[in-house]
């Protein structure tokens, strides 16, 4: 049988691998100049393999139609990807969060494993190969690209999202869909940094990253909480970002009314600075360092309970004033710096754009897939793999996870 793929990303190069190994005569068409070019950025170029979590625990990670995700899941896993780079040549290491990781650190070395698999098996790469259009004939599909016209029994669309145009992420992929009569659900940014209201707080904080938070996004409008969350953060010049953050961008992206309550200033960042501490033994601490320092004035008090970076601004929200002796401070003025301390708060405006974004929330919609095969309800021997497909995870690997899932299960 012979097999299009189009888009060589980590879901692309997975369907034409597990194509070839079915017997299949595999053709690969790539837009770029070479494969996987964002799988070399993700993990800060590291590439956070998966996840060492039980496979069952990838849907409650997974807050776009994660269900839709099942059978996929289990076809391939994390442990079979483990497995796979390992078979390459390629060990894996854990580190914090369950995340897996490459040995040597380089996303190359996982893009190597899967370059060489493809050449192995003798799967037909096409470089700088654009397609403009997938023509449905009776017992084909014939693949038009600028250069040429291609038919094969079977395609599979695996060109990726809108987000990171520059690694060929520009969203090809819908509008060829959508000719063959699929639906596209608004296509949002998801995992991306949140621009806050509160740009002078955020710009003097610049590049200060903490790596035990607890964070909370609230609806101040219901004071409902829409995500809660532990771990790093990142402050930039133009408010936050960081894992944490990146995740709830995920929550935020799918609330209701999101846009209006983010321009009517309603959705609120909460960070505990101090999440190991409650209030009462967070101030038995204060306390002890102050009578550590009793002649020192507040601003010099505050070295080894914070950041550097932080101290002029919790000196600020607390209305201390910044020479008083630590010894003169009141228990009100302390109960005053513990709030700071606890429930700090940034009013967040809007996402960064769409081409900062991670993945992409949004894309074909799941109803018009058959979950178990990926392959279009509405246009037969057309299949679907990865980011197109409306499908998104939280950070820690769940994302290139789908992308394997699921260009398995279509390449199957």
């Amino acid at each position: 049988m012979k097999v299009i793929v189009i888009g060589g990303g980590p879901a692309g190069m997975m369907s034409a691998i597990t194509s070839a190994e079915n017997g299949n005569k595999v053709i690969l068409l790539e837009k770029m100049e070479m494969l996987g070019k964002k799988l070399l950025i993700t993990g800060k170029g590291r590439c956070n393999i998966t996840s060492s979590l039980p496979i069952e625990d990838f849907i409650q990670n997974t807050p776009g139609n994660g269900q839709f995700l099942y059978s996929s899941f289990k076809n391939y896993t994390n442990i079979d990807i483990i497995k796979f780079l390992k078979t390459e040549g390629l060990e894996v290491k854990e580190e914090r969060g369950n995340r897996i990781f490459p040995v040597t650190d380089k996303s190359l070395d996982v893009l190597h494993c899967f370059k060489n698999k493809l050449r192995k098996l003798n799967v037909d790469i096409m470089y700088n190969t654009s397609v403009t259009e997938i023509v449905k004939l009776e017992n084909k599909l014939k693949v038009k690209t600028k250069k040429s016209v291609l038919e094969a029994d079977k395609v599979i669309l695996a060109t990726g999202g809108k987000s990171y145009p520059l690694t060929g992420s520009t969203g090809e992929g819908y509008k060829l869909a959508e000719k063959l009569g699929h639906t596209i659900i608004p296509v949002k940014p998801s995992l991306v940094p949140l621009e806050s209201y509160n740009k002078n707080i955020c710009k003097s904080l610049q590049g200060l990253s903490l790596k035990n938070v607890k964070i909370e996004l609230k609806n101040t409008e219901n004071n409902k909480t829409i995500y809660e969350d532990f771990g790093e953060m990142l402050f930039t010049h133009f408010g936050v970002s960081g894992p944490t953050i990146l995740s709830s961008s995920a929550h935020l992206v799918r609330y209701k009314n999101i846009y209006e309550l983010l321009k009517n200033k309603k959705i609120v960042l909460k960070i505990d600075f101090k999440p190991a501490l409650s209030e009462e033994k967070l101030d038995e601490r204060i306390l002890r360092d102050f009578s550590n320092l009793k002649n020192k004035q507040f601003k010099n008090s505050l070295d080894g309970l914070l950041p550097q970076k932080l101290i002029p601004i919790i000196i600020d929200l607390t209305k201390i004033e910044p020479d008083k002796k630590v010894n003169e401070i009141t228990k009100q003025e302390r109960k005053c710096l513990v709030k700071v301390l606890k429930d700090f708060e940034i009013v967040i405006s809007s996402f960064r754009p769409i081409d900062e974004a991670i993945i992409t929330s949004g894309g074909i919609n799941i109803k018009e897939i058959n979950p178990k095969t990926m392959e279009s309800k509405l246009v037969k021997g057309l299949y679907f793999a990865g980011e197109i497909i409306d499908v998104d995870s939280y950070t820690g690997g769940f994302n290139l996870q789908i992308a394997y899932s699921t260009g398995y299960t279509a390449g199957m």
